[in-house]
């Protein structure tokens, strides 16, 4: 068989393949992470209440879903409907808000606000400039994360170091924002691999988004989002184009 054919073969197995199969492959340090982990959210739970996970319903979200549900922790959920989900992702919602027993908090952006974005500055504007993009970021996710944050003390992310270079020395506790908010960001999964993550979902066989089947690793709104391909990086298929330094909505970036 020639080269090309056997790469042809290789890519259509993995195709076929679902996530689990593909990337679940544990550290060897595995059950410090998992332990170091289980011990941040039970501080989270215990020292800093109120405190809230902040969810995207993907691959690092839903494993944290899972163990404040599986650790029976009080500290409730939200998710942002920016009005521009993937319907994979509005039907993971709705499986979650069903199957959880930690309360699923939904916030939507203000309906006329939206209305006037795209009266003003057209549906696809978010391709015409970065600033029309983050614009658009600031109107669905940043003013609903605003409410969804009030009154907390704390908040929980899935961000990882390993995600991108501007991620890369994400903290397990974040302090920047408690002298000027009062507000602490837990990130549990900081220091897991994406083999972690995977290896947790297939072990307890959690919930996730199908999109990650189709080579999504990370997935935002349904208009800023794409599959990747071999070699590119984890992010590259969120606002594919956009420069690398620019490829975050501004939930977590650091002045």
């Amino acid at each position: 068989m020639s080269s090309s054919l056997i790469a042809q073969h290789h890519t259509r197995a993995q195709a076929q393949a679902k996530a689990t199969e593909l990337h679940a492959k544990a550290s060897p340090d595995f059950a410090v992470k998992l332990l170091e982990t289980q011990t941040l959210l039970q501080r989270a739970a215990t020292e800093f209440l109120p405190v809230t996970q902040a969810s995207s319903l993907g691959a690092e979200d839903v494993v944290i879903t899972h163990l404040i549900n599986g650790m029976q922790l009080n500290l409730p959920v939200f998710v942002l409907e920016t009005g521009a989900l993937h319907t994979e992702t509005l039907a993971l919602l709705e499986r979650t808000q069903a199957q959880s027993q930690a309360p699923i908090q939904v916030f939507h952006p203000v309906q006329s606000s939206v209305m006037a974005f795209v009266r003003e500055r057209g549906q696809d504007a978010m391709y015409q400039s970065i600033e029309m993009r983050k614009a658009c970021c600031q109107v669905r996710k940043l003013e609903p994360l605003n409410r969804a944050l009030q009154g907390q003390r704390g908040w929980i992310t899935g961000l990882r170091q390993e995600q991108s270079n501007a991620r890369a020395h994400v903290p397990l506790i974040d302090e920047s924002d408690v002298a000027s908010k009062n507000l602490y960001k837990f990130n549990p999964l900081a220091r897991w691999t994406w083999g972690d993550v995977w290896h947790y979902i297939a072990e307890n066989g959690v919930d996730y988004n199908p999109l990650h089947d189709q080579f999504f690793p990370s997935i935002g709104c349904a208009p800023c989002t794409r599959a990747i391909s071999l070699g590119e990086e984890f992010r590259a298929g969120r606002w594919w184009w956009e420069n690398e330094a620019a490829k975050e909505c501004g939930l977590h970036v650091k002045k």
